[in-house]
């Protein structure tokens, strides 16, 4: 197997791929890290997508390793949509990418992540109708609402946020376009894989299992394409089931 730091444009990335289809036209798993983490620590996920035959995309996200610009929890708190929103954008830069290098002209493109990484993956379902599957660990898809608890939680804990209410405004309209909660038909019946703990308290489990419970049902014909699995002991960390589950789901829709 072959894990290469490369840089794409201007997004540093590690790309892993088997020996054998180094310069073969196979599916694609584009997978996205979580907040305050980096490429290199999604690495399990991509040996066990790149083993089926996948090819694998682990970027750096926005001010995050690789481009991290050493500002501290809370700072990079303040930028959380920030990020997201580049993400979704970069995303779309990555397919751009792998087509220009001859690397995804024929064959499926999947996105995955976990927690904040899962959140961009929903967003970007929202708007991106050529991704064929995904994996959502921890993610949220109600971009709005999980906005407006973390402006509420920040000024319960003291804070004051550092924009204005119009620039608030401007912000959830902004997010309102990539929220699935406001959006669910941009799914188009996509193969879509959830994992999340129940005792989940950073990104909570309940609003999440509630969109899966309100949209299954236009899954109806193909409800294998829609699957969401609840660890009731879990927190914010994706078990090694889960981990393997993901992996399986993309080879599946991907390959299958």
């Amino acid at each position: 197997m072959i894990v290469n730091e490369e840089k794409w444009g201007h997004i540093p990335l590690l790309h892993i791929v088997e020996d054998e289809f180094q310069d073969q036209q196979v599916p694609v798993v584009i997978f996205l890290h979580g907040f305050t983490s980096a490429k290199e620590h999604n690495l399990h996920y991509a040996h066990n997508i790149a083993k089926k035959g996948i090819r694998v995309l682990l970027p750096d996200l926005h001010l995050h390793g690789a481009r991290d610009e050493n500002l501290d929890e809370a700072q990079l708190s303040l930028r959380f949509w920030e990020i997201v929103l580049t993400t979704i954008e970069e995303v779309d830069l990555l397919r751009e990418e792998l087509i220009k290098r001859e690397l995804a002209t024929t064959e499926k493109i999947g996105v995955g992540g976990t927690s904040m990484g899962g959140i961009s993956t929903l967003g970007c379902l929202a708007v991106y109708p050529w991704i064929d599957t995904a994996t959502v660990m921890m993610g949220a898809p109600g971009f709005v609402e999980l906005s407006n608890a973390q402006m509420t939680q920040f000024e319960r804990s003291g804070f004051t946020l550092p924009i204005t209410h119009e620039e608030k405004q401007r912000l959830l309209d902004t997010l309102s376009t990539f929220d699935l909660t406001k959006h669910a038909s941009a799914l188009n019946n996509r193969p879509v894989y959830f994992w999340h703990g129940k005792q989940d308290t950073v990104v909570p489990y309940e609003p999440t299992h509630r969109f899966y419970e309100a949209v299954k049902k236009d899954y109806a014909t193909n409800p294998e394409h829609f699957v969401f699995v609840s660890d009731d002991s879990a927190g914010h960390a994706v078990s090694r089931t889960g981990m393997l589950q993901a992996a399986d789901w993309f080879a599946c829709h991907l390959k299958g």
